[in-house]
């Protein structure tokens, strides 16, 4: 079976305009909430959604996304300039909601004039959302399960996202294509976007057609032209098939793990290794549950900088989702994303056409 983003030939320009405008209807609300050509952000990946990222998605038609992080107020202050500095377009800024001065970060982004802002990280407190929604932004909140995303409705916040468990970095435990059966046909309130495993255009009409507004997309941007990530981190994903995105594992329940999907590596190896020996150290006396505890999270602390920025890939947390067995080369972010729109025309055509026969 030949690749359906090779067939473009097969159809006329009437043919493939009918496609287009298509699409555009499909996902109209998105465009219309985010404010851009496609409704394709990018997602908030520490230390690589920063502003050439951003700003390289925004220009090319998608919605690029700061990952604010552990950034102080002053720090994002000065991203966010900087974004501003580099595109006229719109983009948002993903605020963790545990931040301790989460307020202080959403002044900074309606100071500046941020018209989406993304809550992650959990449910987000009341006051941001009406911080943020009383200063004129629009926002956005992650639903991992339908009776969250009915109650973030209520809170207030504008849009949700979700997440499957295909995707990179911290990860529920569900797959977006059960999330989408559940979530999708019992919100039509606010504009739904999908995240986790998306790579391709086709993909993201699939469900576009069961009720979504776009899609989020991280793990080809992380490797694309303008990530700043490191050129051995790109290389790792380029190498990388999809079953080599694990998440983290947890070798015992007294001692629990946040999952987070990142390529299989020494670093992975090691940490399966570290587990074992604090386990050890507890049963042996020597180590008391709550300093163990504090041992294995610390673990991983700087281990994504060191992936990204230095370009440790084998100590360091390669955080990638399932769909890094689709990056086959470094691209232009403007290439990805021309590449999505295209295949997503060429699947629509493909149904007009199997309709009309």
């Amino acid at each position: 079976m030949s690749d359906i983003s090779t067939q473009s030939a097969d159809f006329t320009d009437s043919e493939r305009a009918a496609a287009r405008l298509e699409l555009d209807r499909l996902w109209a609300r998105g465009t219309a909430f985010l404010g851009t050509e496609f409704a394709i952000l990018g997602g908030a990946m520490s230390w690589v959604s920063e502003r050439n990222l951003v700003a390289a998605i925004s220009n090319a038609g998608g919605f690029g996304v700061i990952a604010c992080g552990a950034m102080t107020p002053e720090l994002l202050e000065a991203e966010i300039s900087g974004t501003q500095a580099l595109t006229k377009k719109p983009f948002g800024v993903n605020l963790i909601t545990m931040h301790p001065q989460l307020d202080e970060l959403v002044q900074v982004c309606l100071r500046a004039g941020v018209g989406h802002i993304v809550l992650a990280g959990g449910i987000p407190p009341a006051s941001a959302i009406r911080i943020a929604k009383d200063g004129g932004a629009k926002v956005v909140a992650f639903a991992p399960a339908l009776v969250l995303a009915k109650r973030l409705i209520r809170m207030g916040v504008d849009a949700l996202v979700i997440e499957g468990a295909e995707a990179g970095g911290h990860v529920g435990p569900v797959s977006l294509t059960v999330l989408a059966q559940e979530i999708l046909p019992h919100v039509t309130d606010v504009p739904v976007f999908v995240a986790g495993g998306i790579a391709r255009g086709d993909a993201i009409v699939g469900f576009l057609e069961q009720g979504a507004a776009g899609a989020q997309i991280g793990t080809r941007f992380a490797a694309a032209e303008e990530s700043i990530a490191h050129p051995k981190f790109k290389a790792a994903f380029v190498r990388a098939n999809a079953r080599d995105a694990m998440t983290s594992v947890q070798l015992d329940p007294r001692f629990p793990v946040i999952p987070v999907r990142g390529l299989v590596n020494e670093g992975s190896r090691n940490f399966l290794a570290h587990q074992a020996d604090v386990v050890r150290r507890v049963q042996a006396g020597e180590l008391e549950k709550d300093a163990a505890q504090l041992e294995i999270e610390h673990f991983w602390a700087g281990a994504l900088r060191r992936a990204v920025i230095e370009g440790d890939v084998e100590n360091g947390s390669v955080m990638a989702g399932q769909s890094v067995g689709m990056v086959k080369t470094v691209q232009p972010v403007r290439e990805i994303i021309g590449e999505l729109v295209e295949q997503a025309v060429t699947a629509l055509a493909h149904r007009s056409s199997r309709r009309g026969n």
